[in-house]
């Protein structure tokens, strides 16, 4: 099996951490909203043995430079085109998680071509609902204030970060990528950014992974994205929001729908 190795590449003229390892077919890996990339080379090895994989880093998270100002979907999925035209893919097999389900989504909207397969985990944006608890971590007081205070004392409790990372499925700022995504991504009502009018555009072959007990954003969003989307298949998996991580239901699923002709 090849190394999985960290490479930097400048976008914008930001420098961004990218992982790469494996052989195969390319497959671009986008991490929600509350990760980073190292957590997809931990959790998907096996992925490396058939698939040529490429994990950026968010900018903003893991060890990527931030944007300045706001920023949200249309900005992450502007970042992953010119990504993908830096690192000079053609056709390749997409997946995101999260907040990387979206940009996903609505990168494969836009440059159909681009995306042979498409895999959506647990995604924002299917739907107007999210857990009222998001609702109210997300608030501009929240984020503002007490949002900025947590933030520096993960920064300076780095194992407490990573107790809290193992133990709750949290989309709060545990960064200020994340304080800066959190209040674009919903409003006390809802998500701020809906797609599910749009799902039916999808053309790419598409997997909607979901778990069953998510209490990020409720699975029968992901039940009704199956439906509309015209080539689409539906794996549901025993856990929460992050219920794909070392799950081998999971891994024999996504292997057998991306190696399908």
């Amino acid at each position: 099996m090849h190394s999985i190795k960290a490479y930097n590449i400048l976008i914008e003229n930001k420098n961004i951490r990218y992982y790469q390892g494996g052989q195969g077919e390319p497959l671009l890996i986008i991490h929600g909203g509350n990760s980073h990339a190292r957590i997809w080379v931990k959790n998907m090895k096996e992925l490396y043995r058939n698939y040529t994989v490429y994990i950026p880093d968010l900018p903003g998270f893991g060890m990527s430079q931030p944007f300045k100002g706001n920023y949200y979907v249309p900005e992450l999925t502007d970042f992953i085109s010119k990504f993908i035209t830096g690192i000079g893919l053609e056709k390749f097999n997409l997946m995101g998680h999260s907040l990387g389900g979206a940009v996903a989504t609505t990168y494969a909207l836009q440059f159909p071509e681009k995306v042979k397969r498409l895999v959506v985990i647990d995604s924002m944006c299917f739907g107007q609902e999210i857990a009222l608890w998001v609702r109210v971590f997300s608030t501009p007081t929240f984020c503002l204030s007490i949002g900025k205070t947590l933030v520096s004392i993960f920064k300076g409790i780095k194992w407490l970060t990573e107790a809290v990372f193992r133990s709750i499925e949290f989309i709060i700022p545990f960064s200020e990528a994340s304080l800066i995504i959190g209040c674009s991504a919903v409003n006390f009502q809802s998500q701020s950014v809906v797609l599910k009018h749009r799902l039916s555009e999808i053309v790419t072959p598409t997997l909607v992974v979901w778990g069953k007990n998510d209490r990020v954003v409720p699975i029968k969003q992901a039940y009704a994205a199956a439906t509309v989307i015209p080539n689409c298949q539906l794996m549901v998996l025993k856990g929460g929001h992050s219920a794909y991580a070392g799950n081998f239901d999971f891994s024999v699923g996504l292997n057998r729908f991306l190696s399908e002709n």
